[in-house]
């Protein structure tokens, strides 16, 4: 996990993705590929690929095939919910009880470090 923005439920997505980006850009200057679904498209991609002058970032929006019948797994997206999949066994996250957006956002990075610190103990 490189970044995590918890905000309110009124906020839309696109929206919420402009907060984790600005905070991104000028940390990870290696990042290049932003890989999103479709809910992302319209003005963010143009947003996204001016949020940097040099180095610029790209984001790629994966698309489900018009022809596919029922559920079929869409590349890349498995990522982001295998992530939250990981979340959901910490008892804490079963539902929002802060009543802050940092506290939550901390309790986030808690449990992602003690995720990767059980793996490296391995």
């Amino acid at each position: 996990m490189l970044g995590v923005v918890v905000h309110a439920a009124d906020v839309q997505d696109r929206d919420g993705a402009r907060l984790v980006l600005a905070v991104l850009a000028n940390t990870f200057m290696r990042l290049r590929l932003i890989w999103a679904d479709g809910g992302y498209a319209g003005a963010l991609l143009h947003w996204v690929a001016n949020l940097r002058s040099t180095r610029r970032l790209r984001m790629e929006i994966v698309k489900r095939s018009d022809d596919v019948k029922g559920f079929k797994v869409l590349p890349k997206r498995w990522i982001v919910e295998r992530t939250f999949g990981w979340l959901c066994c910490q008892r804490r996250f079963s539902k929002d009880y802060e009543f802050r957006t940092d506290t939550s956002e901390t309790l986030i990075r808690i449990a992602m470090i003690g995720l990767m610190a059980r793996r490296l103990a391995r």
